[in-house]
């Protein structure tokens, strides 16, 4: 330690001593406000989840930390419906995902066709952009869905490794139509990569019969995890493109084959270290991933469906337009951002505004998982209710 001596008066402290002072926000205790979350996500986590988060650490290369991490492959694999033996989480929120997939797959000047109808086709062309991807779009307004004659004819002239589309939009409140598409996307050579990150658990989804070549979800939607962790699988036709590559992914930290090690889904006797994997993290998902199990997902199916189609009943008797799931049009003359204040502030809910290309165009309810039943619709539609009332109506 420079600059500092120890003498029998104490410690005398030279040039290189501390100046920065203790931070007088460290000094107080945290505080974090409870708030429902109907928005988008991150959803309310139930008490079983966050204990799971609490439990003791152990080592990210125990051998029951394997037994753990081989508990969540499982159970995304039942979530997806996929045999798919390249299946894990990524240490990272959807976007890690998100990336794994685009870098893994792709190499510099290979064609990529991405489907955009909001934010997220927006995020993957920008990232298949960054690496050197020859990227194409697909494009519809927030909210539109893609024929497949749409989808063919694309794949047609572009010819690309992969298409990317997001079954759960929820910058526009899409659940988009997935049957044919992954066949039609093979006729072509081209392997199918889907965003379910606002979808999974909450609308049907089969990844191996609907031949989807690439899946990955959030932790923090249907699923009620923290945030931070993000499953995704591949398929076999997916790992022989991935595991060919004549160039290394450009990002060691998302490499599938340093990760299937980790996962232990590369037939090799040791799992070798990579990085360290969010322990407690880990301990949610498997215990979100277990109600999932315990509930059956054709229950969470259609309990999200009930309870959204009471959400819509709500909103249309407060004369509301719907234009898609639980996106709500802004009502003519309100300003949307004095509307979410009000309710956060009267309410303690969590609204959101639109995202991307539907910023100024909707509002945005989440009922997902823990949260979706019909008390909340109905606080949620009270609270709306109450905003429309209160908040200033503009002559406009």
């Amino acid at each position: 330690l420079m600059g500092v001596r120890s003498t029998k008066h104490g410690v005398h402290r030279g040039m290189s001593s501390v100046t920065i002072p203790p931070p007088a926000c460290m000094l107080r205790p945290l505080e974090v406000p409870f708030r429902y979350l109907f928005g988008p996500g991150p959803s309310n986590v139930p008490p079983r989840i966050l204990a799971a988060g609490g439990r003791p650490i152990i080592g990210h290369m125990h051998s029951e930390m394997f037994g753990i991490m081989n508990d969540i492959k499982k159970g995304i694999q039942y979530a997806f419906q996929t045999s798919n033996n390249m299946t894990l989480a990524m240490s990272g929120s959807g976007h890690t995902a998100m990336e794994c997939a685009v870098f893994n797959i792709v190499e510099p000047g290979e064609s990529v066709l991405v489907a955009i109808n909001g934010i997220w086709g927006e995020r993957v062309a920008e990232i298949a952009e960054r690496m050197g991807a020859k990227v194409h779009t697909l494009f519809k307004t927030p909210g539109g869905h893609f024929t497949n004659a749409e989808i063919e004819q694309a794949l047609a002239k572009h010819k690309p490794v992969l298409f990317f589309l997001t079954h759960g939009e929820s910058s526009a409140g899409l659940v988009h139509p997935m049957d044919g598409v992954g066949d039609i996307c093979h006729k072509y050579n081209c392997l199918l990569l889907v965003d379910s990150v606002a979808s999974l658990g909450a609308a049907p989804l089969l990844m191996d019969q609907q031949n989807i070549d690439i899946l990955y979800t959030g932790s923090q939607k249907a699923l009620n995890a923290p945030p931070g962790t993000a499953p995704v699988s591949f398929s076999e036709r997916a790992c022989h493109k991935m595991f060919n590559r004549k160039t290394k992914p450009v990002s060691y930290l998302l490499d599938m084959t340093h990760l299937s090690n980790y996962w232990g889904n590369d037939g090799k006797p040791e799992r070798i270290y990579h990085h360290t994997g969010p322990v407690s993290g880990f301990f949610a998902l498997r215990e979100s991933l277990a109600i999932l199990a315990e509930m059956g997902l054709e229950n969470s199916w259609s309990h999200h469906t009930e309870i959204a189609e009471y959400l819509w009943k709500g909103l249309e008797d407060l004369g509301l337009k719907l234009p898609s799931v639980t996106t709500i049009a802004i009502p003519e003359g309100y300003d949307w951002k004095e509307l979410l204040a009000y309710i956060m502030k009267h309410h303690r809910i969590e609204f959101t505004g639109g995202l991307g290309p539907s910023v100024g165009m909707v509002l945005r309810i989440g009922l997902m998982g823990y949260n979706c039943n019909k008390a909340n619709a109905a606080m949620a539609l009270a609270a709306l209710e109450d905003a429309l009332k209160q908040c200033r109506k503009s002559k406009a």
